[in-house]
């Protein structure tokens, strides 16, 4: 008789193909527990089992094969109507906008424009040129300093 339960199971030679391990327990011996397996609870679920019989009746039937699922419908949908409501919005503030406003918004994109304009031609100035300026700069806000 072998020493223990762990020993047999050493002795026993291994598959070649097999790459699962041998577990610790041996199915005659009824003084150990046996593991159950554990249940997986989405599968479980009452809605997961009748959608799941669902669609194998229509895989069945042949039916929806050509159609898309029901979640790729609903979020396209949904995308649908979030763009219909965003021009919607878009439109009401258009309209809600008086031509002051408009002009208004003409004047700050006009000023944008002309600010990003000076940057661009501020980068290429030459180093020195930069620095001159920053010294005006300094210098008139000494002198604007002492004058108050």
């Amino acid at each position: 008789l072998p020493a223990s339960m762990y020993t047999e199971i050493q002795r026993e030679q291994p598959d070649g193909g097999n790459i699962l391990t041998h577990p610790d327990y041996i199915d005659g011996n009824p003084d150990l527990i046996k593991p159950k397996k554990l249940l997986n609870p989405v599968k479980a679920s009452k809605s997961h089992q009748e959608l799941h019989r669902e669609l194998l009746m229509n895989h069945k039937r042949g039916l929806g094969m050509e159609s898309k699922p029901e979640l790729q419908r609903v979020l396209e949908h949904r995308r649908r109507n979030q763009i219909i409501r965003q021009k919607k919005e878009e439109e009401e503030a258009k309209k809600l906008q008086s031509p002051f406003e408009k002009e208004l918004l003409k004047r700050h994109q006009r000023l944008d424009q002309l600010e990003k304009e000076q940057e661009k031609q501020e980068d290429h100035a030459p180093e020195f040129i930069k620095v001159k300026e920053n010294l005006r700069r300094t210098a008139t806000v000494t002198g604007d300093e002492k004058a108050a």
